[in-house]
């Protein structure tokens, strides 16, 4: 009996040892390790690891012995492999999981915008075989939400742009392009700068965290959702550095002496300078969404404020530094914001500065005509 148990003891260890063996003779692929937390195994998949230029680290399915291990890694390499990609669906589906492959990387906001604006794509045409898809469907589709949501309908076609570029690309997933000859819908105004009224009560009136926030977004021209971040370790020689939440740029905005005045004011504290006051969320960071509602709520009170928005103060801070002098590059480096953008937002800054020059010019030059000079200094 005890030979019988010591044989059992002996034959299960062999088997736990092979099963090692095993996993050990498995031959993993250029790039792929294991790591080994608490008895378990985790597996990676991460180009130049351990060097200056490693890439980025993807998780990969914990057993290197099944397809979908294996599916994974040629997602990785940027290679989609037996993942069906025959449908819009699952052609979204394959676009989706080589995002961490793309050479040029997607920032998490865009992901986040692009799985979003894919959305009607899907729920429209997700069972669609994708060599049906036509430039025709895709026009009705981007005209009837341009009809009421005509930004939407934009976002949503540039990110359908986006996947078919990608699947007619080395993937070679599609042939054909649905999107080509379909318009996008006009650009608006776009956000409107608050008016000089506006900026006045803001300055005067605006208190606690909305104060702050006011002061931020007016001399740093950040959007809400990095507003809301910026802390005192963003703080970089005289100016803050932090990357965008939506573009991952990493603008460098200086601390102007009207934001660094008010500054000198506020609580020195760790954490976001923007925290929540009241409810059961005080002492807390705010979201993008938090900060708008509370925003809203303030406006509806003060009827000056009818028509701002957060985001026209983003447009006031490019507007103040075309004022001043600065090309659109140098402000797209401050702000982060595209050079085009910039030159959109300034344009009504660029005409009065026109327009004020050539009235300067037109006044010297009368001026030259009209008054003459005599030797001894006196007018005629």
């Amino acid at each position: 009996m005890f030979q019988l148990t010591l044989l059992r003891r002996r034959l299960a260890v062999m088997i736990h040892s092979w099963r090692g063996w095993v996993m050990s003779k498995v031959s993993l692929p250029r790039h792929v390790h294991k790591i080994t937390s608490r008895g378990r195994e985790y597996f990676y998949y991460q180009e130049g690891r351990g060097t200056p230029h490693e890439g980025e680290r993807i998780k990969l399915p914990n057993d290197p012995q099944s397809p979908a291990f294996w599916n994974a890694v040629r997602q990785a390499q940027g290679s989609i492999g037996p993942t069906p990609t025959d449908t819009i669906g699952a052609l979204i589906d394959a676009y989706e999981c080589a995002w961490p492959s793309l050479q040029r990387k997607l920032s998490e906001g865009t992901k986040t915008q692009y799985r979003r604006n894919l959305k009607p794509i899907r729920k429209a045409w997700g069972n669609l075989q994708a060599s049906e898809l036509r430039p025709k469907h895709v026009d009705v589709l981007i005209r009837k939400i341009g009809l009421e949501k005509p930004g939407a309908a934009n976002n949503i076609l540039d990110a359908l742009r986006a996947m078919v570029s990608w699947a007619n690309g080395p993937v070679d997933l599609l042939r054909h392009d649905p999107t080509h000859g379909v318009k996008r819908f006009p650009k608006g105004k776009g956000h409107e700068p608050w008016t000089d009224e506006q900026l006045a009560f803001g300055e005067e009136a605006f208190s606690g965290a909305l104060r702050r926030f006011f002061f931020l977004s007016r001399y740093t021209g950040q959007r809400i959702s990095d507003t809301v971040r910026l802390n005192p370790n963003d703080i970089d020689e005289g100016g803050f550095s932090l990357p965008q939440k939506k573009t991952g740029v990493k603008p460098w905005c200086p601390i102007f002496p009207e934001l660094e005045r008010e500054m000198a004011t506020w609580q020195r504290r760790p954490g976001p300078y923007l925290l929540q006051e009241t409810g059961k969320n005080a002492g807390k960071p705010f979201s993008s969404n938090q900060m708008w509602k509370a925003f809203n709520r303030e406006r509806e009170k003060h009827p000056v404020l009818k028509g701002a928005v957060p985001h026209g103060l983003r447009a006031n801070a490019v507007i103040r530094l075309r004022v001043a002098g600065y090309t659109a590059l140098q402000i797209s480096d401050m702000v982060g914001m595209s050079v085009e953008m910039v030159e959109h937002y300034s344009r009504y800054a660029d005409r009065k500065a026109s327009g004020k020059m050539i009235l300067r010019e037109y006044q010297e030059q009368n001026e030259d005509k009209i008054v003459k000079h005599l030797e001894n200094g006196k007018q005629k």
